[in-house]
């Protein structure tokens, strides 16, 4: 596949691509250099910005059926996980009687539709098709100092390798959310690397302790009314973008990005990196997270003159996973041959059609069967 007359993000110059078996071959501003290539696909996309593809650092795949539950704002997350199973309950089982299987697709077609090409999922090791979107697990998972029993004699297990530990730490804006804090560096005894989801109440002292921070505005405001300090933070420690699932943030990831732009907290640039190249280099991807000749052709394309975060959603083009097609706006489809248009579906957000890897028409079927009520935030055409 050649990538013709691209803007790579940041970047004035127009350039293009070349891609073959999942790496970026060739960039180059010199068009003629690759015409000689015996290429079947060729996209003409007219100074169209294209960026790594989106990594997203926090989610849980399977819990991406539910809508948003919260009745007030909190002090932490234990108080929102006693309330919501207390006034939500009938809601919750509903959700749950959906088979595992299909919550899991379904969180994975949520981040590509929304441009992410590796998903980092919070829970259990799923069985998830990267067909899809890469899922990174690849590191131990303990849910909170609150809900994961003996947690800290797991964190200090003799027998763990280098690979990072994962928790949510310090979810709230009261006193125990700090103290949650602490308790967690205290009972670090082999200083393993530890990323800590949310830090809400996290100090700049305290994050030193850290390897990382995933961000989740949009469900910390959701939840708390209060995000991590960011701004004071960002010097100490890497700060990487994380959505949550729909049980604290919205299906459509323009709205966590607005968040954090609204947060005054960050600029574009800033969270762009932690999109890209910032998670890419805290979970060890070292084939993603840029646009470099050697690296997986993972990438999002994206509308000429567009942002990160403006419309995010609706000025997308492509998505590509390994150098394949698994997203494309219909002005895109129009470009390719009759074969290819086969394996996919179509849906239409507002007025814009797009066309998805196919099994999303079938999944949503599924879906209904089991929970007629499901918000389904696009319409199958």
């Amino acid at each position: 596949m050649i990538l013709h007359d691209v803007i790579i993000y940041g970047s004035p110059e127009r350039k293009h691509i070349y891609l073959e078996q999942g790496l970026i071959q060739t960039i180059t501003s010199n068009r003629e250099l690759l015409e000689g290539l015996e290429d079947p696909l060729r996209i003409e996309l007219n100074g169209a910005v294209v960026m790594p593809g989106f990594i997203n650092s926090h989610d849980h795949l399977d819990f991406n059926s539910f809508p948003r539950l919260g009745n007030r704002i909190y002090t932490n997350y234990t108080d929102w996980g006693n309330d919501i199973h207390a006034a939500n309950g009938v809601m919750i089982s509903a959700v749950k009687r959906i088979p595992q299987h299909l919550r899991i697709k379904w969180g994975l077609y949520k981040n590509l539709i929304n441009g992410f090409t590796t998903v980092v999922n919070h829970g259990k090791k799923l069985e998830a098709n990267p067909s899809l979107v890469n899922v990174f697990q690849d590191c131990y998972v303990l849910h909170s100092p609150a809900f994961e029993r003996n947690w800290s004699l797991k964190l200090n297990h003799p027998l763990r390798n280098q690979k990072p530990f994962v928790m949510h730490i310090g979810e709230g804006t009261d006193s125990a959310a700090g103290n949650e804090i602490d308790k967690v560096i205290k009972a670090n005894l082999f200083k393993r690397k530890i990323v800590a989801v949310h830090g809400v109440a996290m100090s700049a002292q305290q994050a030193s302790s850290f390897a990382g921070i995933v961000w989740c505005p949009a469900s910390n405001y959701f939840l708390l009314g209060k995000t991590a300090p960011v701004k004071q933070l960002k010097n100490s420690i890497k700060i990487v973008f994380g959505t949550d699932s729909t049980l604290t943030g919205s299906w459509d990831t323009g709205n966590h990005f607005a968040a954090a732009i609204d947060s005054d907290l960050v600029s574009e640039h800033e969270l762009y990196h932690m999109l890209t190249d910032m998670p890419a280099a805290l979970w060890g991807l070292k084939d993603r997270g840029m646009i470099k000749e050697g690296t997986r052709a993972d990438l999002l394309i994206k509308e000429a003159g567009s942002s990160i975060y403006n419309n995010h959603t609706k000025e997308i083009l492509l998505v590509l996973n390994n150098g394949e097609i698994r997203m494309a706006a219909e002005s895109i489809l129009t470009l390719l041959p009759v074969d290819e248009k086969k394996v996919f579906d179509r849906i239409r957000m507002d007025t814009k059609t797009f066309y998805v890897k196919a099994g999303i028409h079938q999944l949503i079927t599924e879906i209904l069967s089991f929970f007629p009520q499901a918000d389904i935030p696009f319409l199958c055409v």
